[in-house]
């Protein structure tokens, strides 16, 4: 009888001072790497909003569907530019395995990037289908298992432009905790990328996001042993792998984005984080959502201190986003560390 009242005390204890782990009194304070904010504040009070339910705004958690671009978006973009560039330039140019193999047209499109990288040598225009067609040549061949491990191999190393980071671990600390924010509140977030998706998977797998949240470039994938039959009439073997080939099937950029979403998702979102002119049309598609209450979010990279930013085309394109009706977050004014305490901006360093 004793232990059963020192039971019941300790139960007692833990209720009313609100420890218990699952007790749902206990507020969690998501936003320790935020600063106060106008988004931060719109976000909090739309997600209040839609999750109550008395309110007329709220929102089924099967119909709360965020959709999240990754690079500048809660990945890294500026080192000097896009992750996966940064991996096709290596890839052509320096990687001895291929390097001697890549064909001319594949070598133009990496000198390229290298031109733009170190000497500020303007891309030709329509340059994401021309890197994109030349990225599906460079990897054809691989298994999903070899070019999972070539891109995390790549990802391990420093990051240009910064000390005390690797590329997989440039993630922006504050969009991560908006993640969990979310999906405590019962919401299903996906990553939908201008990027491969097999790199975005081999990326954000050490976040926790599933390969089946994100979509992104795809190039058309084939057995190892079905050579030029069609699919449709060959049937895959046991032992068999999957390889990467050279053709494209869509570059997942502007209004690409929207019909994949509504491929793969097939729910119109409610909630959609970007930070380009490429997210444009999936925020729109978002806010086109008349069953629901939607809201979109830009990010701009204001921030010269702590990231390779141009604050003044920044805040340029942060009028242009308010003015097509998007929340904008300052990387400035909004985050208190984008990268942690511990990652330091540095000079850019190439070499051959």
């Amino acid at each position: 009888m004793k232990r059963y009242f020192c039971l019941v005390a300790i139960i007692l204890a833990a209720v009313f001072t609100g420890c218990t782990k699952d007790n749902p009194e206990t507020p969690k304070n998501y936003f320790t790497q935020w600063n106060s904010c106008e988004a931060l504040t719109a976000l909090q009070e739309y997600v209040k909003d839609v999750t109550d339910p008395s309110s007329k705004n709220y929102i089924e958690p099967a119909d709360r569907i965020a959709t999240f671009d990754m690079d500048g978006t809660f990945v890294g973009e500026l080192y000097p530019t896009y992750f996966e560039y940064n991996l096709l330039e290596y890839r052509v140019l320096d990687d001895p395995a291929y390097k001697d193999k890549a064909p001319a047209d594949v070598k133009e499109t990496a000198q390229e990037i290298r031109d733009f990288v170190r000497l500020g040598t303007k891309l030709p225009d329509h340059f994401d289908m021309k890197h994109a067609q030349a990225a599906a040549t460079a990897y054809a061949g691989m298994t999903l298992a070899e070019f999972d491990a070539y891109v995390k191999a790549y990802a391990a190393k420093p990051a240009n432009g910064f000390t005390g980071m690797t590329y997989g671990q440039s993630f922006y600390k504050p969009m991560l905790e908006v993640f969990d924010y979310l999906e405590d509140n019962g919401f299903t977030y996906y990553v939908v990328s201008g990027s491969d998706r097999f790199i975005c998977r081999a990326l954000v797998e050490s976040i926790g996001i599933a390969p089946n949240r994100v979509i992104g470039m795809d190039v058309k994938l084939r057995s190892s042993e079905q050579g030029g039959e069609e699919g449709v009439n060959y049937t895959f073997g046991k032992e068999e792998d999957l390889i990467r080939t050279d053709q494209l099937i869509i570059k997942n950029l502007k209004t690409n984005k929207v019909l994949q979403i509504t491929q793969e998702i097939g729910k119109v979102p409610v909630l959609s984080f970007g930070n380009s002119g490429g997210d444009s049309a999936m925020h729109n598609y978002c806010l086109s959502n008349t069953k629901h209450r939607t809201a979109a979010f830009m990010l701009i990279a204001d921030d010269e201190a702590r990231d390779h930013a141009n604050r003044e085309k920044a805040l340029k394109l942060g009028e242009q986003w308010r003015a097509a009706g998007y929340y904008v977050i300052s990387m400035r004014d909004d985050f208190r560390t984008i990268y942690g305490e511990n990652v330091k901006l540095a000079p850019f360093s190439f070499t051959d």
